[in-house]
């Protein structure tokens, strides 16, 4: 097996803003996979905020490319499980592009859609969320015009949130999601739900940081919205550390590990009785193809990181008014157009 590191500069299609950052390109890092004449592709961004850069990610790669398999192609899970002792330490954003890349492949040399090898049921996707970043008002319903979507993530984590939130319903009926990004306090979240819930709000995303538990059981219990996790459920051991303070989940593959252990997170998921996302970086049409697989599976998603940069390195799904449109291809369906 051979592996080709490709590596990005992605520009963004507008400055995008959320409690920790702004940024206005996006760094990302491709695995290319080849195995007698075919290609699977991975993706991982880089994100300063998790300590993650390109330069890391390649090293962690190139430290194990004397490991992948040259006979036969293992399963994807016994992969993932060899590979995962080497790159699992810290954030594992290299070893979700490797592990995505390798399902992609084993999905090409199956000629069939990962969607299809795992025998799930397309037909009742959940549709994706368009992400509206912090800004002025007047530039968040300028983003909402620019792209007229039936669902919106809405980025929140500033002193007038409501109001913010009371503005952009002036503007279109489309269902609403919030995300504080662990901005907000136990009472803030208590007091903004009842009117967010008025104003179409479907639910809060992590409003405490990540390891205020106590505050997080307690807006289980009184809070009017369904609060889901994000930067408390990173890894599959913290789906069950999550259960008894949420109402759901948002799995990132890159912070999980990729596609196996998200498989693994939510079937954990389900039997907890939590609601499932999937979320995404800015990445490409690469990272977010490989989320498409995983859609018959999912209560939401918020797979829009393909639409935020501009991205004319990668092909694969298309996304129509928040529905997403499968490739006709084997894997995940996407392929790199441009190589760097």
């Amino acid at each position: 097996m051979e592996m080709r590191l490709h590596h990005f500069t992605l520009p963004l299609k507008h400055t995008f803003t959320i409690t920790h950052e702004s940024r206005d390109v996006q760094p990302t890092l491709i695995v290319e996979l080849s195995w007698h004449g075919k290609s699977g592709f991975g993706e991982a961004t880089e994100t300063p905020y998790y300590g993650v850069t390109l330069e890391k990610m390649q090293a962690q790669l190139e430290s194990i490319r004397a490991m992948l398999p040259s006979d036969i192609l293992p399963h994807p899970n016994d992969f993932w499980k060899m590979m995962s002792k080497y790159l699992l330490d810290d954030h594992p954003f290299a070893l979700c592009a490797l592990d995505v890349a390798y399902w992609d492949l084993w999905g090409k040399t199956h000629d069939k859609a990962l969607h299809q090898l795992w025998g799930l049921d397309i037909s009742h996707n959940p549709i994706t969320d368009y992400t509206i970043g912090m800004d002025s008002v007047e530039v968040m319903v300028s983003k909402m015009k620019e792209m007229p979507f039936p669902l919106y993530k809405i980025k929140l984590g500033t002193d007038h949130d409501v109001e913010i939130i009371e503005a952009l319903r002036k503007e279109t009926d489309a269902t609403f999601r919030v995300d504080a990004n662990t901005a907000w306090s136990v009472e803030q979240t208590l007091a903004y739900a009842p009117k967010l819930k008025e104003l179409g709000v479907e639910f809060i995303e992590q409003p405490l940081k990540a390891d205020q538990w106590e505050g997080m059981k307690r807006l289980k219990k009184e809070c009017v919205l369904p609060i889901i996790a994000d930067e408390s459920c990173i890894l599959e051991s913290d789906v069950i550390k999550c259960a008894p303070y949420f109402h759901g989940i948002n799995i990132k593959l890159m912070k999980c590990g990729g596609l196996t252990p998200a498989l693994r997170m939510i079937n954990q998921a389900r039997q907890l009785g939590l609601k499932v996302m999937v979320g995404c970086m800015t990445e490409s049409t690469i990272g977010c193809s490989a989320i498409a697989q995983l859609l018959p599976l999912l209560d939401f998603v918020d797979m829009d990181g393909c639409l935020l940069v501009d991205d004319q390195i990668s092909q694969g799904i298309r996304i129509d008014y928040g529905r997403v449109l499968y490739a006709n291809e084997a894997g995940t369906g996407a392929k790199l157009i441009q190589h760097g």
